[in-house]
């Protein structure tokens, strides 16, 4: 993609729908909490995502490889870009509001540009994105600060979140050192690989044909699956491909404040001011390792 490429209006609008799809995707986990178990949302929305994506890739003539080693591939980032993740931050959000999972886990980009300066060519720290980290981490403290002091117990949960942030980073970071294949077959394979390991676990440990579960939980924990999962992987590779992934990355601004207002609006989460403030801090830490070190 050139450097020079002006978006389009429809560029903007397929980024606003990507951000609106993985910023409620939050509120979505926090409703389907009601009925399903961790484990089962982990299970369902791979599974959903999995038979949505493998039919997209058929229906455009792509096939799913052979080769071992793609399946090996495929295994490491459903591991590290789904399973753990998905589990994390379900688990986390039993005791964590949705507004403050989405704040926690806009700390993603930052946490990815500390292991790119030790893993990727080319993607050394310098000052800006050093200061950067320090704001971020700064937010984090302010929003994890409740319980550090013993005003709240919910710390491990947020300490899950927080790991499931580093936990995109690492799958960030094994993207672009893996081999590489078609973005939508290798989206699809992911899944697929990901059904095979969580979906018998889901089955043995929580019995579903023997549970109740809520419409709204369910068709909260269909949508998990179908929006953000499925057409939001499909979204973002034609997003990066048309407008390329600098200009994806002004989801890392949006995201955390979709995800904190929806939970406030829709669910009727409490604002806090230092909540606000966190996130301010985070926004402005993620805008500042942007900036260019003249040569």
């Amino acid at each position: 993609m050139a450097q020079n490429y002006t978006p389009t209006l429809k560029n903007w609008l397929s980024l606003l729908l990507l951000i609106l799809l993985w910023g409620t995707s939050f509120m979505f986990t926090a409703v389907s909490l009601e009925s399903f178990s961790p484990v089962a949302i982990v299970s369902l929305r791979v599974l959903v995502a999995a038979i949505i994506l493998t039919l997209f890739m058929y229906a455009k003539g792509w096939r799913l490889p052979l080769d071992p080693l793609a399946w090996a591939v495929f295994l490491l980032l459903g591991i590290m870009g789904n399973l753990l993740p998905f589990f994390l931050i379900s688990t986390g959000q039993k005791d964590i509001s949705s507004g403050i999972t989405g704040l926690l886990m806009a700390f993603m980009p930052l946490a990815t540009m500390i292991l790119a300066h030790y893993f990727v060519l080319g993607e050394s720290l310098n000052r800006f994105k050093v200061f950067g980290f320090m704001l971020g981490i700064t937010g984090v403290v302010i929003v994890l600060w409740p319980s550090l002091i013993g005003a709240h117990s919910n710390l491990l949960s947020g300490l899950l979140i927080l790991l499931a942030t580093f936990s995109y980073a690492i799958n960030a970071i094994l993207v672009r050192r893996l081999p590489s294949y078609n973005p939508v077959v290798t989206a699809a394979g992911v899944m697929i690989i990901s059904s095979i390991v969580i979906v018998p676990l889901w089955l043995w440990q929580d019995l579903p044909w023997q549970q109740s579960y809520s419409l709204k939980a369910t068709l909260s924990m269909l949508w998990l699956g179908v929006g953000p999962t499925a057409f939001g992987t499909i979204l973002l590779f034609a997003v990066i491909a048309i407008a390329g992934p600098t200009f994806l990355s002004y989801i890392n601004y949006m995201i955390p404040i979709v995800a904190y207002f929806t939970g406030v609006l829709l669910l009727g989460e409490a604002i806090e001011w230092q909540s606000l403030a966190a996130m301010l801090l985070i926004i402005l830490g993620i805008a500042l390792t942007r900036k260019r070190v003249a040569d």
